[in-house]
């Protein structure tokens, strides 16, 4: 039965672009009313907001502004983005909850149990579950769900969830319509976690048939969320309205039946100055990521703003290893000693944002506490750069055999003040040889950057995992994994570290292996933590209530109300 299993996170790469973008016209004509009434003044500190209490009241459209949503709804590609995973979280439901504490609770299944040394689980569903489309939510629409999460359908183009601990899945079958056997080969800890994981949307079985390019029509994504697709107009708004017979939220949000408000409208902004003005004139209730700088002073004007963080890792850089100059331990190691990451928070960001400690979070029940590997000083990364052989120039730029100690930092376009973290870091960097410049790639082109071969020397990033034994995935190339740090399978106390993540079948050796695996990491300088990651920032108006998040740092309206 559900009971208190290891706290859940989920790995995928997001990022955000902070550069103005401009608006299209149809865009532009559709948001005249919000600039024109920019200049209407902000509400009362003394007006009640989302941390209130009060009687839920039922009605009302809220309007949610956010800078981008790319063309294409195909959810195995497009449920995991920091941007469309806001819409998607409100028209489908998942077969867990995952709060923002990571604790798991029932949703779709109401319990579960494992079998087989963590081998063999049986999940018991809900009944009475439909999708939007008519289809019941049942056993044999939960196993086509589960076997593309698992596999994907290559010849459809259609790709498996990055994270789903898919390496050892053998099948899922349904045993009666409400129930589901799921087997893997080996020990799989991170599969109960993952089911509440932002990419393991339940979606109906006639969706899931489409072709790609079918399911790329956000009016053909039928979901049994709260919410359902009324109407859109790719990348202007997308208008969502209340289900009426929707009464199987989480037990967890402690709601029932439908959604409170009529409906929620998204509209595409791309300007964030434009779209924090709005807001504070109240023509729209929520902002997706505003500048953290401006959090204390729209605090005290009483707006609400979620800093939620979710599970998954820090706010830093993956290294490639496997290129110059960060081939080199020494310039590896010489980079994370330069980063005065006390100076990042103090600059940039508001009281509230924590150094990171290891490369996950700190939410992350395995988090160590490995500061001393990657600890700000410069007299090392000097002496650490200069016994490799990097000599200091006049220009104050270090060089070996003719080649320049220098590479791009490209800001993550899915964090807010990357940029400016950025640009600190490259004048951080500089103090002791190290030439870093800003190359600012927009949102739409930042995958096939971060996707790129050879991978930039230093790629910042932003990732969710709901369970620390889908991590193992990342490390290596080994079992077709991800192979963050371009060593492939030539690390080999790397290559078993991955694999005893991947097959640990108790939460005993997975926080053992866990520890080793932080240490090694960070001793080799295949990654370079930065910050604590706040990734999703959401500025909401006075008059919003009952928003809440879950541990994927997701805002959910499903209980939220106007008054």
């Amino acid at each position: 039965m559900i009971g208190n299993p290891p706290a859940v996170r989920v790995l995928r790469r997001q990022r955000s672009f902070r550069a103005a973008l401009t608006l299209s016209a149809a865009a532009l004509a559709a948001l005249v009313p919000l600039i024109a009434a920019c200049g209407s003044g902000t509400p009362s500190a003394s007006t009640s907001n989302a941390a209130d209490t009060g009687t839920p009241k039922d009605g009302g459209n809220l309007t949610f502004l956010i800078q981008e949503f790319p063309t294409g709804w195909v959810s195995s590609e497009s449920n995991i983005s920091s941007y469309e995973g806001n819409l998607w979280g409100e028209i489908t439901d998942k077969l867990l909850y995952v709060s923002s504490t990571g604790q798991i609770s029932p949703w779709i299944a109401t319990s579960y149990q494992t079998e087989d040394n963590a081998q063999k689980f049986i999940l018991h569903l809900k009944t009475g579950v439909t999708f939007s489309d008519g289809e019941a939510l049942n056993a044999a629409a939960v196993v086509d769900n589960i076997d593309l999460w698992a596999k994907g359908d290559p010849s459809r183009g259609i790709a498996k969830v990055g994270l789903f601990p898919a390496l050892n899945f053998t099948k899922a079958v349904a045993l009666n319509t409400d129930t589901v056997e799921v087997d893997f080969s080996k020990p799989t800890l991170g599969f109960i976690p993952t089911l509440g994981y932002h990419g393991c949307i339940l979606l109906s079985p006639k969706t899931l048939a489409l072709p790609v390019n079918q399911q790329a029509n956000l009016l053909n994504e039928f979901g049994s969320g709260p919410f359902v697709v009324k109407s859109y107009q790719q990348g202007v708004s997308y208008t969502l309205v209340r289900r009426a017979d929707y009464d199987w939220g989480p037990p967890a949000l402690g709601h029932t039946g439908p959604a409170y408000l009529d409906s929620l409208t998204y509209k595409v902004v791309a300007d964030e100055s434009t779209r924090e003005s709005a807001v504070v004139a109240g023509d729209a209730q929520v902002d997706f990521n505003v500048t953290p700088a401006d959090i204390p002073s729209l605090e005290s004007q009483g707006f609400t703003v979620g800093t939620p963080r979710y599970l998954g890792f820090v706010d830093g850089f993956q290294v490639d290893a496997g290129v110059a100059p960060t081939n080199s331990l020494a310039v590896r190691q010489a980079i994370q000693h330069a980063i005065n990451r006390t100076q990042i928070l103090d600059t940039i960001y508001p009281k509230g944002w924590d150094a990171a400690t290891t490369f996950i979070q700190g939410t992350v029940p395995q988090a160590a506490n490995d500061t001393a590997l990657f600890n700000y000083d410069p007299a090392l990364s000097s002496k650490l750069l200069t016994q490799a052989g990097w000599v200091l120039g006049a220009n104050g730029i270090r060089t070996k055999d003719g080649q320049t100690l220098d590479f791009n930092l490209i800001p993550n376009p899915y964090v807010p003040s990357t940029q400016q973290e950025d640009e600190l870091i490259a004048q951080q960097l500089a103090k002791v040889g190290i030439k870093a410049q800003l190359k600012l790639v927009a949102l739409s082109n930042y995958v096939s950057v971060a996707d790129a071969h050879p991978a930039p020397p230093l790629l910042s990033t932003s990732r969710s995992f709901v369970s620390f034994s889908t991590v193992g995935g990342v490390l290596t190339s080994l079992n077709d994994g991800e192979n963050w740090f371009g060593v492939g399978t030539s690390d080999k106390t790397l290559d078993s570290l991955s694999e005893q993540i991947e097959s640990a079948s108790t939460q005993s050796q997975l926080d053992s292996i866990a520890d080793q695996v932080q240490t090694y990491v960070l001793q080799q300088g295949y990654f370079i933590p930065v910050v604590q990651l706040v990734q999703r920032i959401y500025l909401i108006a006075p008059q919003v209530h009952g928003v809440t998040y879950n541990g994927l740092a997701y805002a959910n309206f499903y209980t939220a109300w106007l008054s």
